[in-house]
């Protein structure tokens, strides 16, 4: 019912008549993929070298701080409600990992308000946000690789995948970077869909997740690379939380190399299960990162030679970040910047300013807000972001007084969230990473967890942008300190948090 409405609000002749008019919107999402992969980023690591995506931020605006999402499903499913996790009800794990599953008429996806305001919607690549891929719903045209659907074949991220064209199940061989890159061709060259409607496709690689398989012409090509280890790869961590011990995915062999532990995935990162050194580790994730600039090249030079460049808004983003060593870590989760910072670049050629940084930090709910805005369709629903038109327009001038909230809460989600921190909040944690709510004012990281015990952290990513002090308890932050504890609960309240009264004691 709730669904009927939705559609039955939406579709107006106001809407259609600007059909011309509205941007085509071209959202790539890459996996598991750390800025410092990126080298128009200037952390990144030595002998990153990433042209095309470079080349995506010299004609747009780039963002210096972007806050995703804590892994996988929680991201996915913020990036297609516009909600935090606390606030998508339904969706749930259920079934053999990673099988889940959500409600549709409780969980809608803004894509279907977009086909009801005119446009065509496309997903290519991986899906793992409910063995329901929304097909028809959601989705006019589909090719999937549904990881919940099919659980078995969830660890086959660069081949041999089981995908879903059009909701009919299909097998496919060949690198699925570039498989997906070449569908995504197909498609904004005019193949699946009607030309005289706005597109938007969702183009979602899998490509850096573990285990880092690069493509055949790529592998080998950084093993020159000069490699430094972070300086916390190792503990002692002085004034960071006790839990870093139990995630700690690094030790030194007999030799004085650091190699990889093993960390107890199913699936996935292999690093461990090899004892890969940490630099041959390095190596090989940027290996795989190639093949995933030559796609960006790839549909940037499609969307070009179509006639449709300036018509589309490019947006290039990761799920999450990725620790590589910092901290201990070799995964996202953790509110650490290294584990759940993206990159993220925005580019209009002719309609946004080029070559531009914006500092102001971000999250996914606002990319919704601001795909909202730039179509001139109303989501029938509350979200919790803000439309960056302002930052797009003028990224270092623009007045942006919002604070940036990020949050993880494992694989729960809606009044599950509450349940556990109001009833059970030991259990407040996934994979020993306990639940957060945090904060980003653009200058000071706070970070509050919802499981008892585990100490604040305070971090001034100006002056330490590795996080490596924690400032938590340090008299001169006190006012610091304070402020940024009312902003999250005054975050926790405006998107609707139920057990925003509920946080354990200081």
């Amino acid at each position: 019912m709730r669904a009927i409405l939705i559609i039955a609000m939406l579709i107006s002749p106001r809407l259609f008549s600007a059909d011309a008019e509205k941007p085509n919107i071209l959202f790539i999402l890459s996996d598991d993929q750390s800025y410092k992969t990126v080298s128009c980023y200037p952390e990144s690591l030595l002998g990153v070298h990433t042209p095309a995506i470079d080349a995506l931020a010299k004609s747009g605006v780039r963002f210096s701080h972007a806050y995703m999402g804590a892994w996988c499903m929680p991201s996915r499913a913020t990036l297609l409600t516009g909600r935090h996790p606390h606030g998508i009800e339904s969706m749930r794990m259920s079934g053999k990992y990673p099988a889940s599953e959500y409600n549709p008429e409780q969980c809608p996806f803004w894509p279907a308000v977009f086909r009801a305001g005119g446009y065509h919607t496309a997903q290519i690549g991986k899906w793992h946000t409910g063995t329901d891929g929304g097909f028809g719903r959601d989705w006019d045209y589909q090719i999937i690789w549904n990881r919940p659907k099919y659980p078995d074949n969830a660890g086959a991220y660069y081949d041999d995948q089981i995908l879903e064209f059009n909701g009919v199940q299909k097998t496919t061989s060949g690198y699925s970077t570039d498989n997906y890159t070449q569908w995504a061709c197909d498609y904004i060259r005019g193949e699946h869909r009607p030309a005289n409607k706005p597109w938007y496709l969702w183009l979602c690689y899998g490509a850096v997740h573990g285990p880092t398989i690069p493509a055949k012409r790529h592998k080998g090509s950084h093993n020159d690379d000069a490699v430094t280890l972070p300086a916390d790869i190792l503990p002692p961590r002085a004034g960071k939380p006790d839990y870093l011990n139990d995630t700690q995915s690094w030790t030194k062999d007999k030799t004085g190399k650091v190699i990889a532990k093993k960390i107890g995935e199913a699936f996935g990162d292999e690093s461990g299960k090899k004892s890969l050194a940490y630099e041959d580790y390095i190596h090989q994730v940027n290996d795989c990162v190639a093949a995933l600039d030559e796609g960006v090249a790839r549909v940037m030079k499609t969307l070009k030679e179509s006639g449709q460049l300036e018509n589309t808004l490019v947006v290039f983003t990761a799920d999450q970040g990725f620790a590589m060593g910092e901290h201990g870590f070799r995964t996202k989760l953790a509110p650490y910047d290294t584990n759940y910072r993206s990159p993220l670049i925005v580019s209009r050629p002719g309609t946004l300013p080029e070559g531009k940084t914006c500092e102001r930090p971000v999250n996914g709910t606002d990319l919704v807000a601001t795909f909202s805005a730039v179509s001139g369709i109303k989501i029938p629903w509350k979200l919790h972001g803000r439309d960056l038109t302002p930052l797009l327009k003028d990224p270092e001038r623009a007045e942006w007084s919002y604070t940036c909230f990020f949050e993880a809460t494992g694989d729960h989600f809606g009044s599950d969230v509450s349940r556990v921190v109001k009833t059970d909040p030991e259990k407040a944690e996934h994979h020993h990473v306990p639940w957060y709510a945090a904060l980003n004012d653009g200058r000071l990281k706070y970070i509050r967890y919802l499981k008892p015990g585990v100490p604040e952290e305070l971090y001034d990513l100006k002056a330490d942008p590795e996080e490596l002090q924690n400032l938590a308890t340090n008299p001169a932050h006190r006012v610091d300190l304070e402020r940024l504890r009312k902003v999250a609960v005054e975050e926790l309240h405006r998107t609707e948090a139920d057990y925003a009264d509920s946080l354990p004691p200081l």
